[in-house]
């Protein structure tokens, strides 16, 4: 039994395109970053932020 009956199948038209969102910079944009669900925003290697990790983010005590 499959669940998915009566469902539309999504076809992409091709690739998702996205250069980077640094000002004048088009590059494109192979790192994504988002926080939560937020959409992603996305930079070329030159421009990607300095990303911690959630360990490295914690604060030490």
């Amino acid at each position: 039994m499959n669940d998915e009956q009566g469902a539309t199948p999504h076809y992409e038209a091709g690739p998702y395109v996205h250069y980077c969102e640094h000002s004048g910079c088009k590059e494109w944009g192979s790192f994504g970053f988002a926080r939560g669900r937020t959409e992603p925003k996305w930079f070329c290697f030159v421009h990607r932020p300095e990303w911690k990790s959630r360990h490295e983010a914690q604060p030490q005590h």
